[in-house]
């Protein structure tokens, strides 16, 4: 058993790593602004509020906790405002995550977890992606969580320190058991907005290009189930040594156009999606695809959902028990 600190452990992909490592065993702590974060997605007694940009709070909660391990997903995470306001990326998922590293620094913590992204790598050259793709993010969002890649890597080379970064594609799905799930305001992940849009809680979910070169013609993703994406982060805990400096790719290394998540939807549900087409939407790469060789060799990592059919399932069945979520929006 491990003590282990999750950052960001009350958001969607947070909060089911956090479930993972409990079963696993593991003290874990949750510090968590809930800013995008909700209370009701972890338990009361783990749950510790509070913001990475402040140090000296790190400070007391290190000092008191002594976690042996960081598990990192609090991060600023919507593309189109990070073009908008880039100031609020930079001090939060790159000055921030500074701020936390250093405590890990003054509190000799040595394990380092990083929720990284695709989008690091920008449009690629080469799909399927391998972690040897240039890395040429084409938003602020994208620039900020490679920064701080370079940031645990030059950590790690002065340091007694050792991270993985985990770089993962399209996260979807929910809890099997429908008790955690996918609850962002604004929503921006193409299956709730889908099912929204069956069930009437929007009126259609919008098509963003018809004519990329794809068999279809719509855009083609990688969804990965969130819990696959615990199992990852549980695994790589597990690998991390003082001086490693690990990166994976986590997807199936299976696309689904946008088009064939609708007809899934439409499938799993017995609903109609209406749709509304419309031109590209500037930055949008036509197929994003993971080779996720490398995790699977080293960490012996295989996704349980492998398919996109079930991945659906389990976003429907909290969904359609949970229409407003959490319950805890204001407005």
């Amino acid at each position: 058993m491990s003590r282990i600190l999750v950052t960001g452990g009350a958001g969607y992909i947070g909060s089911h790593t956090v479930r993972r490592l409990l079963a696993d065993g593991h003290d874990v702590t949750v510090l968590d602004s809930l800013v995008h974060g909700h209370r009701a997605a972890v338990p009361a007694d783990r749950l510790v509020g509070g913001d990475i940009t402040d140090a000296p709070a790190l400070d007391r909660l290190f000092a008191e906790k002594r976690p042996e391990a960081v598990v990192h997903f609090a991060a600023f995470a919507y593309v189109g405002e990070s073009v908008t306001d880039p100031a609020k990326y930079y001090a939060n998922n790159l000055v921030g995550s500074l701020a936390l590293l250093d405590a890990c620094r003054r509190h000799s913590v040595t394990k380092f977890v990083f929720s990284s992204t695709c989008a690091t790598y920008g449009t690629p050259e080469r799909v399927p992606i391998t972690e040897a793709e240039k890395q040429l993010p084409i938003n602020p969002y994208g620039n900020t969580k490679l920064a701080f890649e370079r940031a645990l890597a030059d950590y790690a080379g002065a340091y007694p320190f050792g991270f993985c970064a985990l770089r993962y594609f399209n996260a979807a799905g929910a809890s099997p058991d429908g008790t955690l799930g996918e609850d962002h305001d604004p929503e921006t992940h193409l299956i709730p907005l889908v099912i929204a849009a069956a069930t009437g809680r929007r009126p259609a979910v919008r098509m963003f290009g018809t004519d990329y070169p794809t068999p279809d013609g719509t855009c083609v993703r990688d969804y990965i189930h969130v819990d696959d994406l615990a199992q990852a982060h549980a695994l790589a805990l597990a690998a991390i040594r003082p001086g490693s400096a690990l990166r994976y790719n986590v997807g199936t290394g299976r696309g689904y156009s946008v088009r064939e998540v609708i007809r899934t939807v439409e499938d799993v549900t017995g609903l109609t999606v209406p749709v509304v087409e419309g031109p590209r939407r500037a930055g949008d790469p036509a197929e994003l695809v993971a080779d996720a060789a490398l995790v699977r060799r080293e960490l012996g990592w295989a996704p349980r959902y492998a398919e996109l059919r079930p991945i659906v399932e389990t976003a429907w069945n909290w969904h359609r028990t949970h229409p407003d979520g959490y319950g805890d929006r204001v407005g």
